[in-house]
């Protein structure tokens, strides 16, 4: 997938395309279905329409962090893991456009007039009933319908996705995380969710790392509901020269350890299938939230918090021994 930064990176004479503009945060099941609808429409028109690619539109920063800073939520995928899981749709390109306030007085005619007819050539939009753009929100489908007639774009309107009866949306998901519902959150996701970071400083990382527990460094954006969770964590990436990813099954806690002090915030996992690995403070993370075992709560004593894990980790082996079971049948 080609990604350009701002319209001054496309490259003279750029497109046309068939677009879908959004923030994509998430990048969940509503999300690649329009994604794939306007990657399906792509390859229906090349015949007619030569040169034709399939483009998302999306913004960085996430335009509510320029509109109502003083109410920001925290970001499902940071801009890195956005772009990573719409390069996995099959896209063509995306175009990262620089939100600013000034950007944010555009007004929907300029939008149409200077993003989508001259600075993408797009011939065809789709975008969801609920689409809302220009200054202040200021044209809904209608409106980017009568765009679409005077700067000669087609717009098609893609039903919501629905999962037993709702619609899939980030707000929903957001929430479900922030509450710890992490396996209904998969289920709108159509994935885990998932923190890509790195592990925390400080823990005297060598040439090999043999303790089965890893902290993950401080992350900014959304974690789920304190509490103990059975997860993965990928160590390492599969992309480069020479780089093997390792999946290891694990418990992980996310909170601030009560029973030794309320000042001690991790993102910490017990690694189930540990062996020595290599890792160093910027070995790439990818922790992966599968089911919620418990809420965090305070144990009288370190022995009894060692008896919970001890259960916790039973619990977390069978579900990971049952998934194994599932996936052989």
């Amino acid at each position: 997938m080609k990604i350009y930064h701002s319209l001054a990176e496309l490259s003279p004479g750029f497109g046309p395309v068939v677009a879908t503009i959004g923030n994509f945060d998430g990048v969940h099941r509503g999300h690649r279905s329009v994604l794939a609808e306007v990657i399906a429409r792509t390859r229906a028109l090349t015949a007619t329409t030569p040169g034709l690619q399939s483009l998302a539109i999306t913004f960085d920063p996430h335009p509510a962090r320029v509109l109502r800073p003083q109410a920001v939520r925290p970001l499902i995928t940071p801009l890195p893991e956005k772009l990573r899981l719409l390069a996995a749709t099959g896209i063509d390109a995306t175009l990262v456009l620089p939100f600013d306030e000034r950007f944010s007085h555009m007004t929907a005619r300029d939008f149409a007039d200077q993003v989508l007819c001259h600075g993408v050539r797009a011939i065809e939009v789709h975008e969801g009933e609920n689409f809302r753009f220009g200054y202040q929100a200021e044209a809904g489908i209608d409106g980017l319908e009568q765009l679409g007639r005077d700067f000669s774009f087609a717009v098609r309107v893609d039903t919501p996705q629905l999962l037993r009866g709702h619609i899939v949306s980030s707000s929903r998901i957001r929430q479900l995380v922030a509450e710890g519902h992490v396996r209904q959150a998969r289920a709108l996701l159509g994935r885990p969710f998932a923190v890509l970071g790195t592990p925390a400083s400080g823990r005297g990382y060598g040439t090999r790392y043999t303790v089965p527990t890893i902290n993950l460094a401080p992350y900014a954006e959304l974690l789920p509901a304190h509490g103990v969770y059975i997860t993965t964590l990928t160590v390492g990436t599969s992309e480069g020269a020479g780089e093997t990813a390792e999946i290891f099954e694990a418990v992980t806690n996310v909170g601030n350890r009560p029973t030794f002090g309320a000042d001690s915030f991790t993102v910490e996992s017990h690694l189930l299938n540990f062996h020595p690995i290599a890792l160093s403070e910027d070995t790439p993370l990818e922790l992966a939230f599968l089911d919620r075992l418990r809420a965090e709560q305070r144990w009288p004593t370190p022995e009894a918090l060692r008896e919970q894990i001890g259960r916790d980790v039973t619990r977390a082996r069978r579900y990971f021994s049952l998934c194994r079971a599932f996936r052989l049948r």
